[in-house]
């Protein structure tokens, strides 16, 4: 099959999970066979054309003109998706197009209809859900894009079974438009770490100090709040434990001026953005590595955090109720109760073997359920109902027009060139 994907980031511009998880589904298609184009938004220091892991991937340029808001920044992104789009489309012999969440919706409507071929699209997320409900009209005009994405697309494809249940809460996707496939996580990518990782650490954390370790955006949604509300009474029972807090985001300074209030000191360290490497030597060393989301579709980073050899605490919402089982390859706490998140914490570090168990099983699991090469085989499924549903449609609207010509006296072979809606 040829597959036009598109999505607003692909590394190495990584916002979120969604630019790996696209990547990676991406090249375990290429190496399938299938013929795989990725148009995206440029990032710096990258061609605008480039052939990577079997993927050929086309960036454009997302800030001409400047815009002069966020969404006239998202439509001014579109018509640049779209301009490349009609480029590789003309070009020809292209099955679907896969559009990954409401930034490239527009994008993906215009393309459809234009050329006449199915759509699929990925829903990774929603705005209802990561902000629990819909507040002002900016976040009202973002969910109705992802509905009008849903609306557009033969087939509906999300991560987890949390996800396909608010996507028919709040959309109304019919169930059979719905597939669930999980993203995936390759092991291989997080074994390169620091060279004399014992020396490295010192500069983290005293040879002593457990190490209590976040990774992501610094976002409400993400509860990073949490973790530091918990670490009072984790201080309490394990003094020697030091909270490492990676990444940033809108959130960054209030969570370093709680931090501040809750008298943490030298006991927490705000490291900011990590590069793969820091990042997959980080998870090596956790003695827990912390992920106290109040919303989360699906919990990639925890999938990571597993593949770098960490014992991992999430909270018991979405698609980390699904992905990680109490005790057995990772610990759940109540969602949004940091008393519940620090018992977790102390009982981990004071259970050495029990984070032990937790590990090796977890890396089990990562090969037998979340190997890409099975859910591109899932996805390359997905596509293949899409086929028959796009025949039957062209068949139909044949069907419709040569009903029209006769009941105006014409002739059948006028709608014999109607490429479908």
């Amino acid at each position: 099959m040829k597959i036009l994907m598109l999505s607003w980031e692909y590394p190495p511009k990584v916002v979120g999970g969604l630019a790996r998880a696209v990547a990676d589904l991406s090249q375990a298609l290429a190496a399938l066979g299938h013929e795989v184009a990725v148009v995206t938004t440029d990032a710096p220091q990258c061609e605008q054309s480039a052939y990577q892991a079997g993927v050929r991937v086309f960036r454009v340029n997302q800030f001409l003109p400047k815009a002069l808001d966020f969404l006239g920044e998202v439509y001014l992104q579109n018509c640049h998706l779209t301009q490349k789009g009609i480029e590789l489309l003309n070009q020809g012999g292209f099955d679907l197009i896969h559009a990954h969440d409401w930034l490239v919706a527009p994008s993906a409507k215009v393309l459809k209809h234009a050329f006449q071929i199915p759509l699929v699209c990925t829903i990774h997320a929603t705005e209802w859900g990561r902000n629990s409900g819909l507040h002002n009209d900016l976040q009202r005009h973002i969910s109705d894009l992802e509905w009008w994405l849903t609306y557009e697309s033969y087939r509906v494809i999300c991560c987890s079974e949390s996800m396909r249940a608010e996507l028919r809460r709040i959309f109304q996707v019919p169930e059979d438009k719905l597939t669930v496939i999980p993203n995936g996580v390759r092991p291989e990518t997080f074994a390169s770490v620091h060279r004399d990782l014992d020396q490295w650490r010192r500069q983290w954390a005293a040879p002593e100090e457990e190490m209590v370790l976040y990774v992501g955006r610094h976002v409400f949604e993400k509860g990073v709040d949490l973790l530091l509300a918990a670490a009072p009474k984790v201080l309490a029972h394990r003094p020697q434990a030091k909270f490492i807090i990676a990444g940033d985001g809108p959130c960054h300074n209030d969570l370093k001026r709680q931090a501040w209030e809750l008298g943490l000191g030298e006991k927490v360290l705000f490291a900011g953005y990590v590069d793969d490497l820091t990042r997959n030597s980080l998870y090596h060393l956790a003695d827990a590595a912390v992920f106290p989301s109040r919303y989360e579709p699906f919990g990639l980073v925890a999938l990571e955090a597993m593949a770098g050899g960490a014992p991992v605490i999430v909270s018991d919402v979405g698609g980390f109720a699904e992905t990680v089982r109490h005790e057995v390859n990772g610990l759940t706490f109540y969602a949004g109760n940091a008393n519940s998140l620090a018992d977790c914490i102390i009982r981990l570090l004071n259970d050495k073997p029990l984070a032990r168990r937790l590990v090796e099983r977890a890396a089990r699991e990562l090969v037998e359920k979340f190997d890409w090469k099975q859910i591109a085989q899932r996805t390359v499924e997905s596509y293949r109902q899409t086929l028959p549903q796009r025949e039957a449609e062209v068949l139909y609207d044949r069907y419709q027009l040569t009903a029209e010509a006769l009941r105006k006296g014409g002739s059948v072979h006028e709608s014999r060139n109607h490429g479908g809606r």
